[in-house]
């Protein structure tokens, strides 16, 4: 089954800055083939669910390998049944509405606080 998954992995008990740890992390994710995309509070990662959850496992065998006592791992992942979709297809759909190709909502029209 494929995965869209966001993590944001926080070594802890190394200091205020991560960067290292991040991108080695960044490179377990290359290494192991993933479709991935680094932002400033973490990284989208895309494929079949038992690679990315591997390559976030092997992530945290690193990082401690580094030094790192602790670390705490924020997920959020998505699955699709019903269609192909990337993370490419996610960001293309909302980008074509900022641009004016979806008409917005009208305020009360979209069942306020549910989703």
């Amino acid at each position: 089954m494929k995965v869209i998954l966001g993590l944001c992995l926080v070594p802890i008990g190394v200091g205020t800055s991560v960067s290292k740890h991040v991108a080695a992390c960044e490179r377990v994710l290359e290494e192991a083939g993933l479709e991935h995309s680094l932002h400033a509070y973490g990284t989208n990662v895309e494929g079949e669910w038992d690679d990315v959850l591997a390559a976030v496992k092997r992530c945290h065998e690193v990082v401690h390998a580094m030094g790192a006592p602790r670390i705490h791992t924020n997920i959020k992942l998505g699955t699709r049944v019903d269609r192909d979709q990337s993370m490419g297809d996610k960001v293309r759909s909302v980008e074509e509405k900022l641009r004016g190709g979806a008409e917005p909502a009208r305020p009360g029209s979209a069942g306020r606080g549910r989703r």
